[in-house]
């Protein structure tokens, strides 16, 4: 995430093991300038971890900390998305997502808010999906997950209203990622059906008939982080072309 006007942080991935990104930048400027044309400019650096793993979570956190000073911003984009007949969805898969996807934002979550709350000032992005606002049959861990990652985001906003800081929830629909192609591969194994119909097939489940692109979900993000959006809080913004309204 570009700097906004503050120190910022932000955790994302697209895996379970997720990066803390960190930044600086400078207070005025129009979300800085990474080209290295001002020397106030913002610098970015990185920490590794386990969002599964909530000491792994804290450890980096604190190092984030040391290397750019306290968290106003945080997106948490790590995840993973898997399929299977809830008969066949063994204990292993249901693990997986609910500790990647819904206690990974919790621990993240809860690494972060202090700084913010301290600050009087902070902004939570969850990353969610369409799938946690309808259903999507065979996916009933990942909708499990991502539904309890709304829930926790419509709850904590309500906890920190007064305190400056809001967290929101993103919801993607199916998105030119590297996610969506193991999803495509995962369907073509199972069926036998032909990769290019199959994307089509998720594609027509947009009422644009098309796939959302990564920049307009980051773009979504950055507009919840940016001055202005101080009144969105404990919202779910669905970015799926209007398939979920």
């Amino acid at each position: 995430m570009p700097a906004t006007g503050r120190p910022s942080d932000a955790a994302g991935a697209s895996s379970r093991s997720a990066g803390t990104a960190t930044g600086t930048g400078e207070p005025d400027g129009a979300f800085g300038d990474t080209a290295g044309t001002n020397p106030r400019a913002a610098t970015i650096g990185y920490v590794a971890m386990d969002v599964a793993d909530s000491e792994s979570v804290r450890a980096a956190f604190d190092e984030a900390r040391s290397l750019a000073g306290t968290i106003d911003i945080l997106v948490n984009n790590a995840g993973q998305a898997e399929s299977a007949p809830l008969a066949r969805t063994d204990d292993a898969l249901w693990r997986q997502m609910l500790d990647v996807n819904l206690s990974g934002s919790f621990f993240c979550m809860r690494a972060a808010l202090p700084d913010m709350v301290d600050a009087g000032w902070g902004r939570i992005v969850n990353i969610a999906s369409t799938a946690g606002l309808i259903g999507y049959g065979y996916t009933a861990a990942y909708c499990a997950s991502k539904h309890g990652v709304i829930g926790l985001t419509r709850a904590v906003a309500l906890e920190v209203a007064t305190k400056g800081v809001t967290v929101n929830a993103v919801c993607p629909g199916f998105t030119e990622t590297d996610l969506l192609t193991d999803a495509v591969d995962n369907i073509v194994a199972k069926t036998g059906r032909d990769a290019a119909q199959v994307q089509r097939d998720l594609a027509s489940l947009n009422p644009q008939k098309r796939l959302v692109k990564p920049d307009e979900v980051a773009n979504a993000v950055l507009w919840l982080c940016m001055p202005g959006s101080d009144a969105m809080n404990g919202q779910s913004l669905a970015v799926a072309g209007g398939e979920v309204m």
